[in-house]
C-alpha cells in the first residue's frame, strides 16, 4: 500500500486561480496531479462577476509558476499596470493557463466532488491511516485514489444567509425570489431588475460597497431608483477603510466614493440594523424588519459573506477553529477582529495542516468565514503546500508575503472600461493608478464578504464553484 500511495496523483479540487496555481507548482515539481472542476471550464465562479474590476494591477494577479509556464509557451502577459476585470482575469490568464499542454490533460471539468475519505477507513479508524490512499468520490459515481488532496474549491457556492443570527431570517426562504447574492451585474445583464426599483443592500464588506456604487450610478441614470444600505455596526467606518491613505489607490477610492454618496443622500444608510423578518407584500414588494424599524423595497442584495462547506470531507480528521472554520493554527493570524487583509502574517503548510496527513484546504476556503483573504495569499499557500508534498520542507517553510496594510479588501465596480479613480472621481472616473510597493505575494482582492474580494471559483467539490478570486475582506 505504501508503494502504491507514492504512485498516485495529487488531487486538486477546483480550477480557479489558486487551484490552477497549485497545478502549475505540481507540474514544476514533477508530481502527478489531477484537477477536478465542477464547472464546464476554468474560473467558472469568477466569470459570475466578470463585470467587476480588481483593485490591484496584473502584476499582482499572476502566480509565479503559472507565469513561467505561460511565458515558455509564448504567452503575452497583459500590461502589468492595468487593472483587469474578473472576465479579463478568466479569459486572458486562467483560460490560457488551463489550456497549456502541461495542465490541460490533467484537468477534468464537470467533475463535482461529493466526498473525500481514506480508502477502507472511516474517521474512527487509526491503524494504517497514513499509508491508505485518499478516496475521492464524484457526483457521477466515479472514484479516484490520491496520495494527497488539495481543496481549492472556494466558498462561492455557500453564501451566508441574510439573517443576522447565522440562520435564515423569518420569511427569508419564502422571499428568495427577491434576494440577490454577491455582485449582481447592476449596470449590465441585471439592469432591468434594479432600474427604477428600490433596492436594499445588506452587508459591510466590499461586495456590498461595489454593489452600492453601481446602484448609485444607476440611480443617476434612471429616475425612481432608490438605494438603501443596512449594516449591523453603529458606523460605516470599517467599510470606508483607508480611503486616500490606502497603499492601493483603487481600493481606497471605493470607500471614498461610497462615503460621498452617503453624505450626499444618494445612498440612505441605516446603522444598527439586522434583518429579522421578511414579508412579501401583495403588491410584490418586500418588507424587511428588525423588530423596531421596517424597510420596504423591491429587491434585496445580500452581501453578507460566505462560509466554507466541510461536509464533503467530514470523514477526514480536521482540526477546525470553532469560530472561523479555518485550521486552528491559522485562525489567530487571520481573525478579522484583529487583522485586515494587509496585516495577515505570512503562513504556509504548517498553518494549513490538519491531523489528516496529506489533506490541505487552500485559497479562500482556508480562511473559513474570515473575510481577509487575498489572491496572492492563496498563491503563496499553493507554493508552500506543493513544496511540502515534494519533500522540500526548507522551501515549504520559507513563506513570504508583502501586503499593503491599509483598507478592506475587494474589487472595484467597472463602467465600460473605466474604474473608480484614486482621487475620488466617480465610478466613471479615470483608471486608478496603483502606487503600492512591489513585493512578493502582494494580493488582489476580489469580493468576500466575496472574497470580500471576490475571488470566485467554481469548484468541483460538493459546493461546486471555483474559488473566489480575489476574495478578501468582507
Amino acid at each position: 500500500m505504501s508503494n502504491r500511495l507514492e504512485d498516485l496523483p495529487v488531487v486538486v479540487i477546483g480550477a480557479g486561480p489558486v487551484g490552477l496555481a497549485a497545478a502549475a507548482h505540481l507540474n514544476e515539481r514533477g508530481l502527478p496531479f489531477v484537477v477536478l472542476e465542477a464547472g464546464d471550464g476554468p474560473a467558472a465562479a469568477i466569470r459570475r462577476w466578470a463585470h467587476v474590476r480588481l483593485f490591484s494591477p496584473w502584476r499582482y494577479n499572476i502566480d509565479a509558476a503559472a507565469r513561467k509556464l505561460l511565458a515558455d509557451a509564448g504567452w503575452v502577459e497583459p500590461d502589468a499596470e492595468r487593472l483587469p476585470t474578473g472576465g479579463q482575469l478568466a479569459e486572458d490568464y486562467l483560460q490560457p493557463l488551463a489550456d497549456l499542454p502541461a495542465l490541460k490533460p490533467h484537468v477534468r471539468y464537470g467533475s463535482r466532488v461529493v466526498a473525500v475519505t481514506r480508502l477502507g477507513l472511516d474517521r474512527l479508524r487509526t491503524a494504517g491511516r497514513e499509508s491508505a490512499p485518499f478516496l475521492v468520490r464524484l457526483a457521477d459515481g466515479g472514484d479516484l485514489l490520491a496520495r494527497a488532496v488539495i481543496d481549492a474549491s472556494g466558498t462561492w457556492s455557500t453564501p451566508n444567509v441574510l439573517g443576522a443570527s447565522g440562520i435564515p431570517a423569518h420569511g427569508e426562504t419564502a422571499a428568495a425570489a427577491y434576494i440577490e447574492h454577491a455582485l449582481p451585474d447592476v449596470l449590465g445583464v441585471d439592469r432591468d431588475r434594479f432600474a427604477g426599483k428600490r433596492t436594499l443592500v445588506v452587508g459591510a464588506g466590499h461586495s456590498a460597497a461595489n454593489t452600492l456604487l453601481v446602484l448609485a450610478e444607476l440611480a443617476e441614470q434612471v429616475p425612481g431608483t432608490g438605494v438603501t444600505w443596512a449594516i449591523r455596526a453603529a458606523t460605516p467606518a470599517r467599510t470606508y477603510g483607508g480611503e486616500t491613505a490606502d497603499a492601493l489607490p483603487a481600493r481606497g477610492a471605493i470607500g471614498t466614493r461610497l462615503r460621498e454618496h452617503v453624505d450626499a443622500g444618494r445612498i440612505q444608510l441605516i446603522t444598527g440594523f439586522s434583518a429579522e423578518t421578511l414579508k412579501v407584500l401583495p403588491e410584490g414588494a418586500v418588507e424587511v424588519s428588525n423588530g423596531e424599524r421596517v424597510v420596504v423595497v423591491d429587491r434585496i442584495v445580500s452581501a453578507t459573506g460566505f462560509r466554507p462547506d466541510h461536509g464533503f470531507v467530514s470523514e477526514l480528521r480536521l482540526d477546525l477553529d470553532p469560530i472561523l472554520g479555518s485550521t486552528r493554527a491559522l485562525a489567530p493570524l487571520i481573525d478579522p477582529n484583529e487583522h485586515s487583509c494587509g496585516t495577515v502574517p505570512p503562513h504556509g503548510v504548517d498553518e494549513l495542516a490538519h491531523p489528516e496527513a496529506g489533506f490541505y484546504a487552500i485559497g479562500v476556503k482556508s480562511y473559513g468565514r474570515a473575510p481577509t483573504f487575498l489572491l496572492a495569499t492563496g498563491y503563496e499557500q499553493a507554493r508552500s503546500v506543493v513544496a511540502a508534498l515534494a519533500g522540500d520542507w526548507d522551501a515549504a517553510r520559507d513563506v513570504q508575503l508583502d501586503l499593503p496594510e491599509t483598507g478592506v479588501c475587494n474589487s472595484n465596480p467597472v463602467v465600460g472600461e473605466e474604474t473608480v479613480d484614486a482621487a475620488g472621481g466617480g465610478c466613471c472616473g479615470a483608471p486608478a493608478v496603483d502606487t503600492a510597493p512591489a513585493g512578493r505575494g502582494l494580493a488582489t482582492g476580489i469580493s468576500g464578504g466575496l472574497l470580500s474580494s471576490p475571488l470566485t471559483l467554481i469548484s468541483a467539490s460538493a459546493p461546486a464553484s471555483g474559488e473566489q478570486s480575489g476574495s478578501c475582506c468582507s
